[in-house]
């Protein structure tokens, strides 16, 4: 800086030199003047170079360790930038881990939840009392939205240990205290012995002793006695651990498919008032077809000896025996005769239609009742239906208040709805049967009928014919 300010007022003194002639200085005196300032002006100039000359190395040693720093600075950034590039790829690499490992604990939550909230029905039905506390518990956590998943988690493992405990005293059985349902209807305690697939339950307060198995709409697990001789066997089993014991080899289905199977009176109940119109429909049918066979049965039609017999008679003029003879014969083929014998002289126009008009007095009885029969066959399946439709929606009604939680109570539901049509069947198939059997045997009546109307008027027309020709 000092140098810089030398240089700068030398030059001021060459430039005042012109203004200090113009004041009235001498030219000699001026010159030397300059001279003078020349020189130190030079003087300064030299001494300015050479302070710049010993600046210029420090200088251009401070630039080249600037440069060097800069090299390095550069190379840190460059090797910076690479961390930061490889810091970003393993970055991704552990979003891409991270995202895997999220994705297997949902996989595995999905797991733990399903096997939660199925765990009761992977156990029998007696254990539930012992076990429900844990999975209801876990089931309670899996519904409440404020709990985290670790705790959760922790809630769910509890079920898990609860399993693995019970496994591995399956390995060599096990006994439990609680309730079951005897077959009265009455809740007794006792001692349940779990023994593989099977559960055998002893009571404290009675002689009962059976296997366990699940009944419907029922709490506590029900007994099913297996027989006296296995009675003692399963009570020893349950007090000391030995005892003959049955074996069930469909794993409690047989129990259930005979606790499932109704009695009649039962199974006939489950069809509402809609079964008890059609049970009635269907008795009075049967007591009307039992009736109706009995008659037709009973209805006598002429024998062709009896007609010929009758015939020859008229031939001979012997009217009034005819008529006796014809008398004779029982049931509506007698009266018919009559009818004949007494309009025998009359023409075949006339006599035909008074045999006809006999006729057709007699088919209403043959065919009377024929008509509820049918209609009781057709109707029979529309009351089935009705009550069908009816026990549905009385099952979606149940749907709508309590969901479809239960699949055996709808299920249940869904049958017993069912047995209306199935009672509308039952009747309807035998009813059809009974008319057309029953039609075909009136017709058959009505035939003969007719056909002893034609041979007789055929032979009384004979005879007149004859009388005539003699």
């Amino acid at each position: 800086m000092q140098t810089s300010a030398k240089s700068l007022f030398a030059a001021a003194a060459l430039f005042a030199l012109p203004f200090a002639l113009a004041q009235g200085q001498s030219f000699p005196a001026a010159s030397e003047q300059a001279k003078s300032d020349l020189k130190t002006a030079l003087t300064e100039l030299a001494e300015t170079r050479g302070e710049i000359a010993a600046e210029k190395i420090p200088l251009i040693r401070e630039v080249s360790s600037l440069e060097d720093s800069v090299r390095q600075k550069s190379d840190e950034l460059d090797r910076l930038r690479r961390l930061r590039d490889n810091s970003d790829l393993g970055l991704n690499r552990l979003r891409e881990q991270v995202e895997a490992i999220e994705a297997q604990n949902e996989y595995a939550a999905g797991l733990l939840d399903e096997f939660v909230r199925s765990f009761e029905t992977r156990i029998d039905y007696s254990e539930i009392q012992l076990y429900s506390a844990a999975a209801e518990e876990a089931r309670l956590a899996l519904d409440d939205p404020d709990m985290s998943q670790a705790d959760r988690f922790v809630k769910q493992i509890d079920v898990i240990g609860v399993a693995l405990d019970r496994l591995e005293q399956l390995t060599g059985g096990y006994s439990f205290e609680g309730n079951a349902l005897a077959p009265t209807g009455e809740i007794e305690e006792g001692t349940f012995a779990v023994f593989g697939p099977s559960v055998y339950f002893a009571s404290a307060q009675s002689e009962l002793a059976g296997i366990t198995f699940s009944k419907l709409n029922a709490a506590e697990a029900a007994i099913a006695i297996p027989g006296e001789t296995f009675a003692a066997g399963i009570r020893s089993l349950v007090e000391s651990g030995e005892g003959a014991i049955p074996a069930d080899a469909t794993l409690g289905k047989a129990l259930k498919i005979v606790e499932g199977n109704d009695s009649i009176m039962e199974h006939l109940a489950k069809g509402g008032s809609v079964g008890v119109v059609i049970i009635s429909l269907g008795a009075v049918c049967l007591l009307l077809g039992i009736f109706k066979a009995l008659e037709v049965t009973a209805f006598k039609t002429p024998a062709p000896e009896d007609v010929q017999k009758i015939i020859s008679q008229i031939e001979r003029g012997d009217l009034a025996n005819a008529r006796t003879t014809a008398a004779s014969i029982p049931g509506q083929g007698g009266a018919l005769l009559v009818k004949g014998v007494e309009h025998c002289d009359e023409k075949r126009g006339t006599l035909e239609e008074i045999l006809y008009e006999k006729i057709l007095a007699v088919r209403p009885k043959l065919e009377r009742f024929l008509p509820f029969i049918a209609l009781t066959a057709a109707a029979a399946p529309l009351l089935g239906l009705l009550g069908t439709v009816t026990g549905m929606i009385k099952t979606f009604n149940l749907i709508t208040i309590f969901g479809t939680g239960d699949a055996k109570s709808l299920s249940s539901g869904i049958s017993e709805a069912l047995v209306t049509t199935e009672l509308g069947l039952v009747v309807a198939i035998p009813a059809l049967i009974i008319h057309g059997l029953l039609s075909r045997m009136a017709r058959q009546k009505i035939g003969d009928m007719e056909q002893t109307a034609v041979g007789f008027i055929n032979g009384a027309l004979g005879a007149r014919h004859k009388d005539k020709g003699e």
